[in-house]
């Protein structure tokens, strides 16, 4: 995966970030400041399947169930839904959504479970799948788009989960000004797009009326949105979110209020945000952890199809959501063989 516009590293950078370090914070932004992964996306979102049989992928595929209603702040307060995980890949469609925190724009890409057969592009404002699904805030890299990641996020929509990414205003590659330290504000934004999407649940005759289930929230990133998606359970933190993959970044700050599980996804060669950096943020938490090391894998090209460690990413990615989101029991039992190839990659956990 090319593209990658690197910058020296000058200096050795923390792992952790807080408000009261506004210079350290721009020093990492500075640091971080590289294009985001921008490998093509796979001709159709093929399900990467876990080790092991496809029987062994879930009790039951995705069935319409009685969720309840989600309040304002998108979380529902009575019993949770029975619900079981999709046991075979779904089709995959696609929107694009405006929303907004103030006054700064977070147009928004959903890829979502749809009907259909599995396999393909995915398909614009197609009718969502039946059954309700976890919903994925996936955060894009310093001069990233949320497409630059469909590789990743159509895989996971075809797994089972509403994917909702959205362009941050001040480091999107279309960005002007760019304003790295601006990603200080991007916690924020994520938790304002999960509020604004989980709204669409009870909105009469919308796509995804009816197929947000808005009791079980993830959120991912890469680089500058490894380090958003962590911040959102630090500083700023979502206490709706119950899972976290942070891909090639850190902390930003200490992880703060319920135990929630974090996988932390780094190459041991990355030259733009330090492997002891994602080291550092995985030793600094006691929370449910799991760290996914990349042999010889840099910032970011094991996130393309076909790359060394790509399988071993999405699949670990895929059953740690799985695992978190969906409550599939199997799905951990699969994490260490996801995340284990000689000369590849390596899993470690204490979950």
């Amino acid at each position: 995966m090319g593209g990658h516009r690197r910058e020296a590293h000058a200096g050795r950078v923390g792992g952790v970030l807080d408000r009261r370090a506004p210079l350290r914070l721009l020093a990492l932004c500075l640091v971080l400041s590289v294009a985001a992964c921008s490998s093509p996306a796979p001709e159709s979102p093929v399900f990467a399947q876990p080790s092991g049989s496809a029987a062994a992928l879930g009790a039951a595929s995705a069935a319409p169930s009685a969720a309840p209603s989600a309040s304002a702040s998108g979380r529902p307060s009575a019993s949770p839904v029975v619900r079981a995980a999709p046991k075979s890949a779904l089709a995959v469609g696609v929107r694009t959504l405006k929303f907004t925190r103030g006054d700064r724009a977070l147009p928004t890409t959903v890829w979502y479970p749809a009907t259909g057969k599995a396999g393909g592009s995915p398909r614009k404002d197609a009718a969502a799948a039946a059954g309700r699904f976890p919903v994925v805030l996936f955060s894009h890299g310093l001069h990233g788009l949320p497409t630059n990641y469909q590789q990743l996020t159509t895989r996971l929509a075809a797994a089972g989960f509403v994917v909702a990414a959205p362009a941050y205003p001040f480091t999107n590659r279309d960005a002007n000004p760019f304003k790295p330290a601006d990603m200080e504000n991007q916690p924020a934004d994520g938790s304002a797009v999960l509020t604004a999407l989980l709204k669409l649940d009870g909105k009469s005759g919308d796509l995804l009326a009816g197929h947000l289930d808005g009791g079980h929230l993830g959120v991912a990133g890469h680089s500058a949105g490894g380090f958003t998606s962590a911040g959102m359970l630090a500083n700023t933190r979502d206490t709706r979110v119950d899972a976290a993959i942070v891909i090639s970044g850190g902390s930003m700050g200490t992880f703060r209020g319920t135990r929630t599980p974090v996988l932390f996804v780094h190459g041991d060669a990355d030259a733009v945000v330090s492997y002891q950096t994602g080291r550092n943020a995985y030793s600094a938490t006691s929370w449910p952890r799991a760290f996914l090391t990349l042999l010889g894998g840099d910032h970011g090209a094991f996130l393309g199809p076909g790359a060394k460690g790509f399988d071993q990413t999405i699949k670990t990615m895929t059953d740690f959501l799985r695992w978190t989101l969906w409550g599939d029991a199997a799905a951990k039992a699969r994490l260490s063989a996801d995340g284990t190839r000689a000369g590849v990659a390596k899993f470690e956990a204490k979950l």
